[in-house]
């Protein structure tokens, strides 16, 4: 069931009434039968995975909970008659029961992951033959896979308890606004806003209504159209070389930053129209002055999953830690300090390649990030030496719109893996950008690509539209309290026009496939 289909229009809006319809203690049960049922319309096949998922993480974190219980009780007890040694070997203990209840749920849960999403390609690649019996990817399984294993890891970190009631933690794990393009929502932010219920807001609502209607104006109207271009070059790589490869590339960029976060904002209004707040996906990534700044803004829920189950247990750890005091005499002392977090970058990034598919041009494109990160953290003593040479103010006006512009073509050069069809394939656009076309003019074949001067302007005008609005957003507050300040027919005014341009300018008809959201194949 596409986010964009009048079909979902109907089941929220249901959803929504029936939530509100019956008394509070019991509107969690409204979402829980609201989200299996859309996942069984949308993909009835793979609802066993999600189930078995559930279990196996909801038993494994009780489990580890009922052993942090245990150990807290047994200290509460003896821990005034404790030697320091025996206090170390009873802590010892505890984790490792709690350690074989991590290991049972992460290789449970990533290895359906695995063997669905990465095992049948690569055994395939290599000439395997690995069939699995025409079973289908299960619709959202990376985001509730990864949600799952945060769940797991704070429960053994005793940052949270585990749910005691199986029911409610179905519903954490797949609530269906989140199950399609995430987020991925932490246990702690989301799950008591699920199990509480809320009474009706009218504000709750009107600002639901309004992320819902964004959403659907980035992705129908400016996405899906720039989407038309895209996938003429892409397509058909072969036939086009120079300036249009670049503005296929360039045009992506656009696409998959409307696509992705309208599909969120569509999420996430749903949920606000019940009084849910998930978690923020974006923060206008390309208002970004470096390509980490850019990961911290893009994609947020992944970026910072990464950071705090990947990037700090790698760059904190024991071993890389001695590692990188070894290498000292031979690396130089900074060098020898940084080999920690160069280590976890590349852990990191490479995970976040790999989240976005099997093939290996995404391993390529978290490694493409990974190494830029990398080398500015390497070269970052010789560039303040020559902007000091230099005498350029790194607050400038100027050189902050540089970085800006610098860090927007690094993104949008990055963008080439994912998109092409193979890592081959973005390798030869790569270098045929580069190839100046000597037959036929620029303008007429950029206007041979799918889109006509409309479809061009209509572009530029929502383009301009929508950096207004992150501008306003970036450097002073939230554009739906401005409207809440202005006078109720202006409002209502905006918002009417806002709806003439989505049912008129949105990109319809035969062959359209409404339900392609890019992030839903991840």
């Amino acid at each position: 069931m596409a986010f964009t289909s009048l079909n979902f229009l109907i089941f929220a809006l249901l959803t929504v009434i029936a939530y509100y319809a019956i008394p509070v203690k019991g509107r969690w049960l409204v979402l829980l039968f609201a989200s299996y049922a859309f996942y069984l319309i949308s993909s009835p096949k793979t609802f066993v995975f999600v189930l078995f998922t559930t279990a196996v993480t909801f038993f494994c974190g009780k489990s580890i909970g009922r052993c942090n219980e245990e150990h807290k009780a047994f200290m509460a007890e003896h821990k005034a008659t404790m030697s320091r040694d025996e206090k170390k070997a009873a802590k010892a203990r505890s984790q490792s029961r709690k350690k074989k209840y991590v290991a049972m749920a992460l290789i449970l849960d990533f290895g359906i992951l695995a063997v669905l999403k990465y095992f049948r390609y690569y055994l395939n690649a290599l000439g395997a033959g690995f069939d699995l019996g025409g079973i289908l990817i299960p619709l959202g399984i990376s985001f509730y896979t990864f949600q799952s294993a945060a769940y797991i890891i704070d429960i053994y970190r005793d940052k949270i308890s585990p749910d005691t009631n199986i029911a409610k933690f179905a519903l954490f794990t797949a609530f269906f606004p989140q199950i399609i393009q995430g987020p991925i929502s932490r246990h702690d932010q989301l799950a008591h806003q699920l199990y509480e219920g809320h009474r009706f807001d009218y504000r709750n609502l009107t600002h639901g209504a309004q992320l819902m209607l964004w959403g659907f104006f980035k992705k129908l109207v400016i996405a899906d159209r720039v989407a038309i271009l895209c996938n003429e070059v892409f397509d058909n790589y072969g036939d086009y070389s120079g300036g249009a490869v670049f503005v296929a590339l360039l045009f992506y960029t656009i696409q998959i930053y409307a696509d992705f976060s309208g599909g969120i904002d569509i999420a996430r209004g749903v949920a606000q129209c019940m009084g849910i707040e998930m978690t923020n996906n974006f923060m206008r990534p390309y208002f970004s002055d470096s390509l980490s700044s850019f990961w911290n803004r893009w994609h947020i829920s992944l970026s910072h999953w990464c950071r705090d189950y990947i990037f700090y247990p790698v760059a904190m750890s024991k071993f890389f830690g001695k590692l990188g005091k070894n290498l000292r005499g031979v690396l130089g002392d900074r060098v020898g300090k940084l080999v920690p977090v160069i280590i976890a970058q590349y852990a990191t990034f490479i995970t976040i390649g790999i989240w976005h598919g099997a093939e290996f041009k995404y391993v390529a494109y978290g490694l493409y990030n990974g190494t830029i990160i990398v080398l500015g953290l390497l070269l970052e003593p010789y560039f303040k030496a020559i902007m000091e040479k230099l005498h350029i103010n790194a607050s400038s006006w100027w050189w902050m719109g540089f970085r800006y512009i610098r860090t927007f073509f690094i993104v949008v050069f990055g963008r080439i893996f994912p998109k092409a069809a193979s890592l081959g394939v973005a390798v030869t656009m790569f270098g045929s950008m580069f190839r100046i076309n000597h037959g036929v003019p620029f303008t007429e074949t950029i206007l041979s690509l799918g889109l006509n001067e409309t479809d061009f302007l209509i572009i530029l005008v929502c383009c301009i539209v929508w950096f207004i609005i992150s501008y306003i957003e970036e450097t002073r507050c939230q554009v739906r309290e401005l409207l809440e300040a202005k006078p109720l027919v202006l409002r209502w005014t905006l918002l009417l026009l806002m709806l003439a341009a989505v049912l008129a300018l949105g990109v319809y008809g035969p062959g359209y496939d409404a339900g392609a959201f890019i992030y839903r194949g991840f």
